[in-house]
């Protein structure tokens, strides 16, 4: 017993009881506590079973466009190569316990049919042009760098009217959603659309601006803005940069222009920019990442892993993690998923030094 946090240093075993008692447990599908609590609640700190782990996209495109060799839109209804962190499993289908991340591709003239499913996810498109998704009737031009939201419950399908492959990154609560058991969707016949092209984004084009009627609505939209170009988020980013000082980290979030809450409930999208050839140390908290490079090349140290990247690479990144980033050869840009508002609303988010 430790005399002073009055906790026993070891607990019983499974094998310490009577065989005789462990079947009779069994047999009513019951089970004890104590020889497993130090998984389930171990001191300190987590046991994770995530890796810091890097998809290079020269290695993966490949299998991606294979793919749409391989198997018909119609055999598929989103063909996507899958992004597993080999700590979980490839039967798992996640890149962290909280995040499914995925490549998907779409050639031109094809449709990836209508549906709406109950797991949110956004789409940020890697390359190609011509790609475009059609959410709640608003369709969304898809163009290199931009984010896509498909929220939960909203219809939405996609479909590409320009020449070559688009590749776009899924990022999905799916782990979520799916371990709750409320995971499925309704499909439907192709939407009518609204005729208003990106309309969401043409409301919320500034930052700082709203539409005149939304003041003193005591209800906001939920998802006001559906895409988030890039060259919008490029260009904010830079000028964030010329006043944030050496060492600090440049990163802007993503969010509900209506409310300034995160764009989803349960996860949270940012843009960071790394000068070239800064040291940025991150601040270390609970919550698990994804980073998707936008543009450039550098390394990365994730709880003491080195991991080099470059343009349109993806990372996983473990809970409680600490991390250092350094661009070199230019500056670059980071897309982050991260599961930090699913973990506010349960209450257990932490920042640490």
């Amino acid at each position: 017993m430790n005399p002073q946090t009055g906790h026993a240093e070891s607990l019983g075993r499974l094998e310490d009881l009577p065989q005789d008692y462990r079947d009779a447990l069994t047999a009513l599908s019951t089970a004890p506590l104590w020889p497993q609590l130090r998984g389930l609640l171990p001191r300190g700190a987590p046991a994770r079973q995530t890796q810091p782990f890097i998809w290079r996209y020269a290695e993966v495109r490949p299998q991606v466009l294979r793919a749409g060799e391989l198997t018909p839109i119609e055999r598929a209804e989103r063909r996507v190569i899958v992004l597993c962190n080999p700590g979980l499993g490839l039967e798992r289908l996640i890149a962290t316990p909280s995040i499914y991340v995925g490549l998907q591709l779409i050639l031109p003239g094809e449709t990836a049919p209508n549906h709406r499913p109950t797991p949110s996810g956004v789409r940020f498109v890697i390359e190609g042009s011509g790609g475009y998704t059609p959410g709640d009737g608003e369709r969304g031009p898809m163009h290199k760098g931009d984010l896509i939201l498909t929220p939960a419950g909203m219809w939405h399908e996609h479909g590409h009217e320009g020449e070559g492959p688009v590749i776009w990154l899924d990022a999905l609560d799916l782990p979520l959603v799916y371990n709750l058991e409320v995971s499925y969707a309704i499909e439907a016949p192709p939407q009518t659309e609204s005729g208003l092209a990106d309309a969401s984004q043409n409301r919320y084009r500034r930052a700082g601006l709203l539409p005149y009627a939304s003041l003193g609505h005591a209800r906001r939209a939920r998802f006001a803005q559906i895409r988030y170009p890039w060259t919008d988020v490029r260009e904010a980013l830079n000028a964030y940069a010329s006043v944030t000082p050496a060492g600090q980290p440049i990163q802007l979030a993503y969010v509900n222009p209506e409310t300034g809450e995160p764009c989803l409930p349960t996860l949270g999208f940012s843009a960071q920019q790394l000068r070239d050839g800064e040291t940025i140390t991150m601040p270390r908290r609970s919550a698990s990442s994804v980073l998707h490079v936008i543009e450039g090349r550098g390394e990365s140290e994730i709880d003491g892993v080195t991991i080099r990247w470059s343009e349109a690479d993806t990372i996983a990144v473990p809970t409680h993690a600490r991390v250092t980033h350094r661009a070199s050869g230019g500056d670059a840009y980071f897309f982050v998923v991260d599961d930090a508002p699913a973990q506010r609303a349960l209450g257990f988010y932490e920042d640490f030094e």
